[in-house]
């Protein structure tokens, strides 16, 4: 076999004998510059739960890989974790630490002249962060998921991170005990793992088997459990095998394997979240895809699964009810799934699923047969009008009615937005209006986890809309509207949003409207000011100055 990349930096002769020395000092022999090099990018990290249970699937990684013939060489990643920086400055480098990690990646794959890389991340913009490089260098390459944490218990109910943000509302506003407070509080992430809903992070990763970069049926498993390591172990024996027949990431990643992902999106009631990262992900590996591609989507598949946020079960209880592989065959079954797409196995996804059986099993509820979905549609509605020309993000599961036109509550920053709720301002029919807060306003995009938390424990989530130029957490439920576009930064129309308008949330006619005269709207524009920049100088200066709007997927490098 002829690994191209690796004979560059590394060729027997004179001219490359410098190169060999230098690596004879991390342990290589002479039988070691045939193999192919393989790197692994490790996002091990002691300072969140999501990436603290890594370094055993590394470990793991590196052995196998050496048994399959390839000479491994590890280098870190950095991560951040939302749910340590939610609702502080901190949450700023959260999505920007996705283009950070998409980065290093790429730098130290191509800086090295790698012939491969498995890439093992826990949190949120671990995965597309990774997947975006993978695309990017088109170098054979494999995803591995850190894995999903336990569920914690408190008084023999399931807790996940979202029942303590959650818990802050209901404690405010008298409804929860102080005890039921730290009960929660101290029970809520009781192992390693990533949040264990249906969050950005489990759907990233469950995507990531639909689209076809990761083992099938490895994406839900815990991280604490000896399966998750084994599943690290095959990915490198896999990653091996796609070296030696050359099987790149942009022969797995098309438009048909991101329809394939979008659907897994749909069916299981994921985040908002996968809207921008697929956006970002498909710029990466030179696919066309739009954000009015999401609504094409929504509108094939219904969603089959029962799970958190919205729902009543957890990552584990998924992966124990058939995972991933049970709900892919259920589309392909009905047609809502592309067959032939190319996996990192080296076979097409319905050879994958041959064997799966093509109906739920009956004694578990988690997940749905196509005859009788939760939803008959997906829950990730596009919304456009005059507030967001260029589109938005609306979340509908588990509301009654997506439907409603209230009073503007204008805030311009989620810190006032935050401080409003919690001393009891915000009223059932009012809509919150978070702006300066989009991929240049906030920098970076927060996610607004903390004030649509604290309204669902102040029992506001059906009757109080949201809508912001940022984003929201893949723990995020409610009457809520993410990502609109184009940002008030820039001068989008939810700039000039005034305290008291009247604003329509509509996702059956998939409309969000501002019901203010076009005359007025233009008056206003004409008086508008585009506010100094938060920050001048360092990254999220860097950031600024590049990241595109959200409706390309806030994306810095196109």
């Amino acid at each position: 076999m002829a690994y191209n990349r690796r004979s560059r930096l590394i060729t027997a002769g004179v001219a490359r004998s410098p190169n060999r020395a230098m690596l004879r000092a991390v342990g290589f022999g002479d039988s070691d510059f045939e193999k192919p090099i393989v790197g692994v990018a490790n996002g091990h990290s002691t300072m969140n739960p999501c990436n603290a249970g890594i370094q055993p699937l590394i470990d793991r990684a590196m052995v196998a890989l050496e048994e399959a013939g390839a000479k491994p060489q590890v280098f870190g990643v950095p991560t951040v974790t939302d749910g340590i920086g939610m609702g502080t400055e901190a949450m700023k480098y959260s999505l920007v630490s996705r283009e950070v990690i998409a980065d290093a990646i790429e730098t130290s794959v191509n800086g090295q002249a790698m012939d491969g890389v498995l890439v093992i991340g826990g949190c949120d913009k671990n995965m597309p962060g990774g997947v975006m490089a993978m695309a990017r260098m088109n170098v054979p390459a494999i995803y591995v998921y850190g894995g999903t944490i336990k569920p914690g218990k408190w008084k023999g109910k399931d807790l996940t991170i979202v029942s303590a943000f959650e818990a802050v509302g209901s404690f405010a506003a008298g409804k929860m005990s102080e005890e039921d407070f730290q009960g929660i509080e101290k029970n809520a992430c009781p192992s390693v793992g990533a949040c264990g809903g249906m969050f950005t992070a489990n759907t990233m990763s469950s995507s990531f088997e639909a689209l076809g970069v990761s083992l099938l049926g490895s994406s839900q498993m815990a991280a604490p459990d000896a399966e998750k390591a084994d599943s690290s172990a095959e990915s490198a024996r896999v990653l091996v095998e796609a070296i030696k027949n050359d099987l790149k990431p942009r022969d797995i990643i098309t438009r048909k394997s991101i329809e394939n992902a979008i659907a897994l999106v749909m069916a299981t009631g994921g985040s908002t979240n996968a809207v921008l990262h697929y956006l970002a992900i498909a710029s990466a590996a030179g696919v066309k895809w739009t954000i009015d591609d999401f609504e094409r989507m929504r509108r094939k598949v219904p969603v089959l699964c029962d799970l958190k946020p919205s729902g009543r079960f957890v990552a584990v209880d998924f992966h124990r009810a058939g995972g991933v592989p049970q709900v892919l065959k259920i589309l392909l079954e009905n047609g809502a799934l592309n067959g032939d797409c190319m996996t990192i196995h080296g076979r097409t996804m319905a050879q994958m699923l041959k064997d799966v059986p093509a109906q739920p099993r009956t004694d578990q509820e988690v997940i749905r047969p196509w005859s009788k979905p939760m939803y008959n549609e997906g829950h990730l509605a596009i919304l456009k009008g005059n507030l967001a020309p260029e589109g938005c993000v609306a979340k509908i599961t588990g509301l009654k009615n997506p439907v409603m036109t209230g009073r503007a509550r204008v805030f311009d920053s989620e810190n006032a937005c935050m401080k409003a709720i919690m001393a009891k301002k915000i009223k059932p029919g009012d809509v919150i209006v978070i702006r300066y807060e989009g991929p240049k306003g906030g920098p970076g995009m927060q996610e607004m986890l903390a004030p649509t938390s604290a309204l669902i424990g102040q029992g506001l989530g059906e009757s109080v809309g949201l809508l912001t130029d940022g984003r929201f957490s893949g723990a995020t439920w409610g009457m809520v509207v993410g990502h609109v576009a184009p940002e008030a930064y820039v001068g989008g129309t939810i700039a000039l949003v005034k305290e008291g308008d009247s604003i329509t949330i509509d996702a059956k006619k998939r409309l969000l409207q501002l019901n203010v005269p076009a005359k007025e709207l233009a008056a206003r524009r004409k008086k508008w000011k585009p506010p100094k920049p938060r920050y001048t100088q360092g990254l999220l200066a860097k950031y600024m100055k590049l990241v595109s709007t959200a409706s390309r997927g806030a994306i810095t490098d196109g």
